[in-house]
């Protein structure tokens, strides 16, 4: 019986050391495995750090608007009976653009009214002057006079209101009424707007109040001509701030010569605020952006390797950063001219990781990079 036991223990004691046995083994092939898949360069793309002169600026954004324009109307309502422009016409101040039909025999009436209260005063004067009539006959023909030439005065004003006429030169727009139809008082019969120059407004944080001035020069984008820049100067600053958002409204002149520009356009707006410097650049792509802060690896070469080959390895750094101009943005520490960074593949890196570089594909690194149709 306790020949039996022994060999079942012996037994159960070899399978044990058996099970425990493979297990150490297939955990040390493991290590082994991932100790030499460690030591494997992790391919990346990289690129020197370069200094270049960095141009200080605010962006925003802002709309498009006319120095001058209007939606025209008539203050009294009436019949349309001659039209004398057509939609998109460029017309003068003044210009007659539209009348209603109106009554001339009132007006023919007052006028002869007038005539023969004048008349009358005429014939007074000389009597007066003869002793032939009283004071008091010839100051009530005066007022009589007077208030003849005031109702005529008042009858022309009534006739010119039915006359619409283009109150500043400028490009109409489509023709919103035709001959024949009825218009009710502020009815909208085309607009007018004047687009030569034009304005652009757009608002800043107040903290920027203290980089502007009136002649300072703003470049303008919109999106209906791609890759083109229209140039101009502000104008006007708004003496208050906004409570609601704490921006300060800004208005630029923009020529406009060719009249492209229209009112309502989206307007980027770039504004230059002092003098170039000189800054570290890199790819937007370079930099790792986390809450607990900005890193970019550095390419670091430790010694030659096997074959002869440098040994490229990664070195964590914390950066500050800029502003951004385009694919590029400025590094203000933590990062010299000269160094080489990795510029994609990064999400696989850590302090001392072997590298290997391959610069077929990179991220772009233009500092004004133009739109290219798809």
């Amino acid at each position: 019986m306790i020949k039996r036991m022994l060999m079942m223990l012996v037994l159960v004691g070899v399978v044990l050391g058996g099970l425990f046995g493979f297990k150490a083994f297939v955990g040390g092939k493991i290590k082994e495995a991932m100790a030499s898949m460690a030591d494997l360069p992790q391919t990346v793309s990289a690129a020197k750090a370069a200094s270049s002169d960095w141009q200080p600026r605010i962006d925003a954004v802002g709309s498009l608007r006319a120095v001058r324009g209007a939606d025209l109307s008539l203050e009294v309502a009436g019949v349309v009976e001659e039209i004398t422009f057509q939609s998109g016409d460029e017309v003068q101040a003044g210009q007659v653009l539209l009348r209603l039909r109106h009554e001339d025999a009132k007006l023919q009436s007052l006028e002869a009214t007038a005539q023969l209260a004048q008349i009358t005063y005429d014939r007074d004067v000389k009597q007066l002057k003869a002793q032939a009539i009283s004071q008091a006959i010839v100051d009530n023909d005066e007022a009589n006079l007077r208030n003849a030439k005031a109702q005529v005065a008042q009858q022309k004003a009534m006739v010119d209101k039915k006359t619409l006429r283009a109150p500043f030169a400028g490009r109409l727009g489509l023709r919103q009424v035709d001959l024949g139809q009825f218009l009710s008082a502020g009815t909208v019969i085309a607009t007018l707007q004047s687009l030569d120059p034009i304005f652009v407004d757009f608002l800043l944080p107040q903290q920027s109040v203290a980089q502007l001035s009136v002649g300072q020069t703003v470049r303008v984008k919109v999106d209906a001509f791609l890759g083109r820049e229209f140039a101009g100067k502000i104008t006007a600053i708004n003496p208050k701030v906004e409570t609601a958002s704490r921006n300060i409204q800004v208005r630029a002149t923009l020529p406009n010569r060719d009249q492209k520009l229209l009112p309502g356009m989206f307007a980027t707006v770039e504004l230059e605020t002092g003098a170039p410097q000189r800054l570290v650049t890199l790819p937007q792509t370079a930099v790792s952006y986390n809450p607990y802060g900005s890193l970019v690896y550095i390419v670091d070469d430790k010694a030659k390797g096997a074959g002869g080959k440098p040994q490229l390895v990664a070195r964590q750094v914390f950066v500050t950063t800029g502003a951004t101009r385009g694919d590029q943005v400025a590094i203000l520490k933590g990062v010299s001219e000269g160094d080489t960074v990795v510029t994609s593949g990064q999400v696989k890196l850590r302090n001392g990781v072997p590298l290997a570089i391959d610069n077929r594909i990179v991220p772009t690194n233009d500092a004004a990079p133009k739109p290219v149709d798809q």
